[in-house]
Formats: C-alpha cells, structure tokens, sequence
C-alpha cells in the first residue's frame, strides 16, 4: 500500500490552541498594555524591585573581578605617584636644608656687618592666623573677607600674605571680619623690588590680560627687566615688611613711541583661591617717624639807610 505524501501542514496532533498569528497579536497587545499601565501607573514597580533583590547577589559576584582590577590598577597608580611625591620631597628638602644653613650663615654676616656699620636691624614681625570665608559682592573689585576683625587683634591696614606670596591688606576692619583688597585689584598699588637688579617700582592691579594680573608701571623702556624676573616688596611703604614674594615677570612690550614700558607679571600668591592666610602687623608703628624739617629762617627785607 503506497504511503501518502507528506503535505507541509502539521500533522493533526499538534493542531491544538490558537494559531501562531493570534499569539502573536495578544503578546504584542500584553506587552504594549503592560508598558502603558507601568508608564502611567507603576504597576511593574514590585516585579522590578523584586527581580533586582534576586539578582542582586549575582550581579555582585560578577562586577568582583572588574572591581579587584581596578582597585589593582589604582593601587600601581597611586604607588607610582607616591614614590614621585616622595623623590621630589626629598629634594625640597634637601634643597631647604642646604638654603636654611646658607641663611644661617648669612644671617650671622648680616648681624656683624651691621653691628660693624652701625646700621639698625629691620624690625620683628608677628602675624594672626586667618580663613577667607567668601568675596566682596562688588564684581568690579577683587577684595575677600576675613573671619577675624578687630576683636582678634587686627588692625586697619595691615598686610596679608598665604604659603606663597603677598595677597593684600586690610581696607576695613570690622569687630568680628574683615575685608582685604587684593594685589590685583585695580586701586591697589603694591611697592615692589626687582630681586635680580634691585631696582624698585610699583605694581598696580590689572586685569586687560588675565583675571588676577598685577603691571610694572612707570618702568622706563630701556629698564632692565626681562620675563621670569621675582619681584618682592621693597618695604618702603612702611606696610609690607621687606623681601616678600609678590609676582613674577610675564610679559615685556617695548615701544620706541612710549616713554614707559608695559610690563604684566603674574602673582604668585593664590589670589582667586585664598583660603587660610596669615595677617600681618603693619610696620608703621615699628618705624621711627619722620624727623620735622628745621625751620627755614626768615632774612628780613628792610636794610638800615646809611
């Protein structure tokens, strides 16, 4: 007896349920209701909580090896910059040991070439630690307040410096802060001293070139100044004592038209992130004042007739 063939549809014992369209639509339809009714409703919210408490430990079993790399990888990294931290350490202090003897030395020559000349010693300076707690609200000045006033022992006009270099000093005193225009400022005029000719000057705030600049103004063209230059206070303004760091020399313009040269130097102290600084007694209690002119005397205009 010949066999039938074999047809392409199922045989009849599989020909059970819905067909294979039909699951398609409800599925689709299912899927689509239960993202409407989870947009709008949250309904799958305790099935996803649920499902996350159950997987969580295996997903935490899989992320050990990435995380035990990386924290391998951060331990080399972070190795690796601790021992350059270290090398460089070891050379600042070496180099701040080598200069602490050479200013010993030369403190000790100091002393004798003054007591040998009769010269007097520059006088003692102490100093109140202190926090900028926030900027002055004026934008168009560069001033910062102080935690500490008056009642700390402040005084009006005394200099503020921080680890690097000189800030400001005090423009108002107040019984609990204080307010300290900047060097960069553009009212502010800071005495200064070429550290590598000696030569002196005045640095005002500018801000035409960066944020926190300060200018060499009222330079000559043809004057000795070059880029890279250290300029300290020069002390004769009897508020900062003398050879504290103030900037350093960026830019140099020479013109044979002007008179003066434009000179841009950039600060060394950290005038935009002031954070604990250290206020200065202000020298001009410490300084003799000036002795009064003689007076001029008055030769009298009527001569005797002979």
């Amino acid at each position: 007896m010949a066999l039938a063939p074999l047809g392409r549809e199922p045989p009849p014992l599989f020909r059970q349920g819905p067909s294979a369209l039909s699951k398609l639509i409800f599925f689709s339809a299912l899927a689509l209701f239960l993202m409407v009714a989870d947009v709008r409703f949250q309904m799958m919210q305790p099935v996803r909580t649920v499902l996350a408490t159950v997987i969580y430990p295996f997903q935490w079993l899989a992320m050990r090896p990435v995380l035990m790399v990386q924290e391998v990888d951060s331990w080399a990294v972070s190795l690796g910059e601790t021992e350059r931290d270290r090398d460089v350490l070891r050379t600042k202090l070496t180099l701040q040991s080598q200069r602490a003897l050479q200013v010993d030395q030369l403190t000790l020559e100091n002393r004798r070439l003054r007591d040998l000349l009769d010269l007097k010693g520059r006088p003692g300076v102490s100093g109140i630690a202190a926090q900028a707690i926030y900027d002055a609200a004026d934008p168009y000045s560069r001033k910062i307040i102080l935690d500490k006033g008056s009642v700390q022992g402040l005084a009006l006009g005394a200099p503020v410096i921080d680890d690097l270099g000189v800030l400001g000093q005090i423009t108002r005193l107040y019984p609990l802060t204080s307010e300290v225009t900047l060097i960069t400022d553009h009212d502010h005029a800071t005495p200064v001293l070429n550290a590598r000719t000696g030569a002196r000057g005045v640095a005002y705030g500018e801000n035409s070139i960066h944020a926190d600049a300060i200018e060499l103004r009222f330079m000559a063209a043809n004057a000795d100044v070059a880029v890279g230059d250290l300029l300290t206070t020069s002390g004769v303004d009897g508020v900062y004592p003398p050879g504290l760091p103030v900037a350093r020399v960026e830019k140099v313009e020479r013109s044979t038209t002007d008179v003066f040269a434009r000179i841009y130097c950039m600060p060394l102290a950290l005038v935009s992130g002031a954070g604990h600084v250290l206020v200065l007694a202000p020298l001009t209690p410490t300084i003799e004042p000036r002795p009064a002119d003689e007076p001029v005397p008055v030769v009298s205009k009527s001569r005797g007739r002979r």
